[in-house]
């Protein structure tokens, strides 16, 4: 389908909700800015504060949101699960060919922030779906809305997936049981809808992000705790590890092969390579490709930031990402140098095999705990974007809407992790689908198709290189792909981890 000729107005408000229009470039009716008023006073009431005379950028909605606090936010987006599972990767590639591809992975996803702005910037819009809309028509809409309600739900389905599990391995740590008991405390299923009811909904039913960036940069904390924590480690843990079989628990987590942590190994095992090419490093390239995944959240964060520019927001982004950069870096090294070949998928559970009741691991359980929690409401502002963009897309803000969107979204997830034993599994397939889409291929069809030839020609040098860009996305998709169905069929799970 051919895209709209129209220019396309575009009215965002708190909620990521658009009152779309199409008008004649320039030339608003009377009762077209009569309507655009009443829609702008109602729906900004008490929030939006427009200056008189002063010509709107892109919207008519002025953001609030420091750049401090939008730096927070989109770090605390970029910042997922699959950070537990990077000295794994790092295990299976070497140090020197992970950084490599942390390397590179960085720097394509701030290229492909770098087209989405650009794309925004054309056009006067800062919603992914509306850039669909734009460059393809409703089907670019939908298509953009369904992989990122499909890839989000799948991110906050890991993130109450962890609550689940490892809630109640604090709680029996923290009282000091043996063996886990049949009390509701102790049964994960219980401990994830109180989660869920407790701290998440409440958070999730701000009507801005800008407000999340306080338990942003306190959720960041977090995790520079556990990376602090794992530093610490590598000093403390003795390699080659000593028998201590009191202290050791069931080593079938481990992979094929990998003997218990507890048996004393040869110092030959405690030497660091470099460059590693085996079966599994082909299964870690994908928790790599994923590892930046903040796309969806960037043009909100752009909607709401106090004074906006391309610049200033490809700046906080670039911020965030070499931040996040450096804390995958130096986990996954210390992670990796403290057990070596010894590492596990999750390296939480490889401490745990050491210690199972170590105060430092359990305190770092819980700043995870916290983190992951603490992410989930962030994470859900652009999928109730998403479906208010294809079931409501023309209508007013609502506050009944607007919270029935959210309980029904965690209700759903909070079901599928209780009643799902396979939830993740599945999950990867949809995120091995969408989260290349929105990574590499949406950014770069969308600016192929919105940046007018007059400006850059169909075979000027950026449009070839997104159009690369985008095929280097499908080629990650089908790669991604592969791997989870190799897995499927051979019955194992060789992924270290999941956004």
């Amino acid at each position: 389908m051919e895209a709209p000729l129209q220019t396309e107005m575009v009215e965002l408000v708190p909620n990521g909700k658009h009152s779309e229009g199409l008008h004649s470039a320039g030339i608003p009716t009377a009762g077209s800015e009569r309507a655009h008023s009443r829609r702008s006073h109602v729906e900004g009431e008490g929030f939006v504060h427009k200056s008189p005379g002063k010509e709107p950028h892109f919207t008519d909605f002025e953001g609030k949101t420091s750049f401090g606090m939008s730096v927070f936010n989109l770090s605390n987006a970029i910042m997922g699960s699959g950070i537990l599972g990077l000295a794994f990767a790092m295990a299976n590639t070497g140090i020197i060919l992970f950084l490599f591809l942390l390397t590179a992975v960085a720097l394509l996803s701030s290229y492909s922030i770098h087209l989405l702005l650009k794309s925004s910037g054309v056009v006067g819009i800062r919603a992914y779906e509306q850039l669909g809309y734009r460059a393809f028509g409703t089907p670019g809409k939908l298509a953009a809305a369904l992989a990122i309600t499909l890839q989000n739900i799948g991110a906050m389905s890991s993130y109450l997936y962890i609550i689940k599990s490892e809630l109640p391995l604090v709680i029996q740590t923290f009282l000091n049981l043996e063996e886990k008991t049949s009390d509701w405390y102790m049964d994960g299923n219980y401990l994830v809808i109180l989660v869920s009811v407790t701290i998440i909904l409440p958070l999730a039913l701000m009507r801005q992000l800008g407000y999340l960036g306080y338990s942003s940069g306190f959720s960041l904390t977090c995790m520079v705790f556990f990376l602090v924590a794992v530093i610490y480690k590598k000093f403390q843990v003795p390699c080659p590890l000593l028998s201590n079989s009191a202290n050791i628990t069931s080593n079938s987590s481990l992979g094929e092969g990998t003997p218990p942590l507890g048996e004393t190994f040869s110092s030959d095992s405690c030497t660091p390579n470099y460059f590693t090419l085996n079966i599994q490093t082909a299964y870690t390239i994908p928790i790599m490709a994923f590892a930046f995944v903040c796309h969806p959240e960037v043009l909100p964060i752009y909607t709401e930031l106090k004074d906006p520019s391309k610049r200033k927001m490809q700046h906080i982004s670039n911020l965030s990402i070499a931040v996040m950069y450096v804390m995958y870096f130096l986990a996954a090294l210390f992670g990796y140098l403290t057990f070596y070949d010894r590492v596990e998928s999750e390296l939480l559970h490889t401490y745990s095999q050491v210690d199972p009741f170590d105060v430092l691991i359990l305190c770092v359980r819980v700043a995870v705990l916290t983190a992951v929690t603490l992410t989930v409401p962030i994470v859900l502002f652009p999928v109730r974007r998403a479906i208010q963009q294809m079931l409501f897309p023309d209508r007013e803000f609502s506050w009944l809407r607007h919270v029935v969107i959210a309980v029904g979204l965690l209700t759903c997830i909070n079901l599928l992790v209780i009643f799902a034993p396979n939830i993740l599994g599945i999950f990867g397939i949809i995120g091995a689908t969408s989260a290349p889409c929105l990574i590499f291929i949406f950014p770069a069809i969308f600016y192929f198709r919105i940046v007018p030839t007059e400006r850059e020609p169909a075979k000027s040098t950026p449009k070839i290189l997104a159009l690369c860009f985008a095929v280097l996305g499908f080629l990650m998709m089908t790669m991604s792909l592969s791997f989870i169905l190799i897995d499927w069929v051979s019955g194992t799970s060789r992924s270290g981890g999941s956004h």
